[in-house]
């Protein structure tokens, strides 16, 4: 009786080490290869705004469908703090430059998506040089990797995403173009 036991036992923590360790090994090295794309698109993206100094629809839409493709599904939050030059008339100091102090305001995802899908503006929002862009992904599914883990190690919580991408920049050229 005592030799059936252990012979259950051993055979099923063969089967552990032999399926799962495994199974949780590749899912992780799945999740490591979704992180590298995310991060890898996302700083194409950023930078990409950066230096056009214009955020469109259509590259929004491709920046999306590029990380999905990954299959996962992805919560993506924009915020562009626009400056907002300020002179004022008091001064310390005796150039130019240094009139007044520059006043940066916030736009969030929901502004923003709202500008790309304004047909008036060409499905465009359009940035100055000096603005700063940052773009934040996070997974909102969960993964065959998350599934093993919170199983066998007992991690459970809402902030349980594993694959996320952030980047973030100073504009530098002004993306609608000056008239003369």
């Amino acid at each position: 009786m005592g030799d059936t036991v252990v012979t259950i036992l051993a055979i099923v923590l063969a089967a552990v080490l032999m399926f799962v360790f495994p199974l949780m090994s590749v899912a992780d090295r799945s999740d490591d290869v979704s992180q590298l794309s995310v991060q890898n698109s996302t700083t194409t993206f950023v930078d990409n705004i950066r230096s056009t100094g214009r955020i469109t629809l259509a590259e929004y839409n491709r920046f999306a469908q590029e990380i999905n493709s990954t299959g996962n599904t992805y919560s993506i939050e924009m915020e562009v703090k626009i400056l907002d030059e300020n002179p004022g008339k008091k001064t310390a100091q005796t150039t130019y430059e240094k009139i007044g102090e520059n006043v940066y305001y916030t736009e969030y995802t929901t502004q923003i998506m709202e500008d790309l899908n304004d047909a008036r503006n060409n499905n465009t929002k359009y940035l100055k040089e000096g603005d700063i862009v940052s773009v934040s992904v996070k997974n909102t599914n969960t993964t065959i990797s998350q599934l093993l883990r919170n199983f066998f190690y007992r991690v459970t919580g809402n902030d349980s995403s594993t694959i996320g991408a952030s980047n973030g920049g100073i504009v530098t050229v002004n993306g609608r173009k000056q008239r003369k």
